[in-house]
């Protein structure tokens, strides 16, 4: 995960796919890194290859590519087959056993209320991801806290939509931010 690393301090702004009809868009722009949030076990394959061909880094959403079962075998498949650079998923079995056998894993979570805020503290100390994808990311004071008390990099993700958005959260401590704004891939 140290080339996620360079490529985030690099590029802070992700492209987040959600319609592989954007994914071009997404590999022309100046982002380093794609998140392909849609798609099926027919087409990652090939939008997999495409990001790569750009130089590109490229995490798998493993919950909301369709096609792929939730266990370890379709891990396997992932990093001996497809070959992204990661997955993406809110699942702590995934996310661990990726770390198992040298798959990069962004564990995904979502800020609902104090409680969530706590478990996902306690989740990610188990799992270790090389980073957390939070939810909303919109949130700076719930950036910064889950930042100081895991020590994980953190990109925020959910309803970002101006450059304050970015600048906030940014400040607040994460590392990067994630939006399938296209206009927001040039910032």
């Amino acid at each position: 995960m140290s080339d996620f690393h360079a490529r985030i301090q690099q590029s802070p702004v992700v492209a987040a796919v959600s319609d592989l009809s954007r994914l071009s868009a997404a590999v022309q722009s100046p982002c380093e890194i794609i998140f392909l949030l849609k798609g099926t076990i027919l087409t990652v394959p090939e939008a997999v290859q495409a990001v790569h061909a750009a130089g590109k880094a490229v995490y798998i959403h493993l919950d909301l590519v369709e096609g792929f079962s939730r266990d370890w075998a379709a891990l396997e498949y992932i990093r001996q087959v497809i070959r992204p650079d990661g997955i993406i998923t809110t699942r702590v079995n995934l996310v661990k056993h990726a770390g198992e056998i040298g798959l990069g894993a962004i564990q995904r979570v979502f800020m609902l209320d104090s409680l969530s805020v706590e478990t996902a503290v306690k989740s990610v100390s188990h799992t270790r991801p090389a980073a957390i994808e939070l939810l909303p990311g919109i949130i700076p004071r719930i950036i910064r806290r889950v930042c100081t008390e895991t020590r994980l990099p953190v990109i925020a993700g959910g309803l970002i939509e101006s450059k304050e958005d970015i600048i906030a959260a940014l400040q607040a401590g994460a590392v990067g931010i994630s939006t399938s704004k296209e206009e927001l891939w040039y910032m």
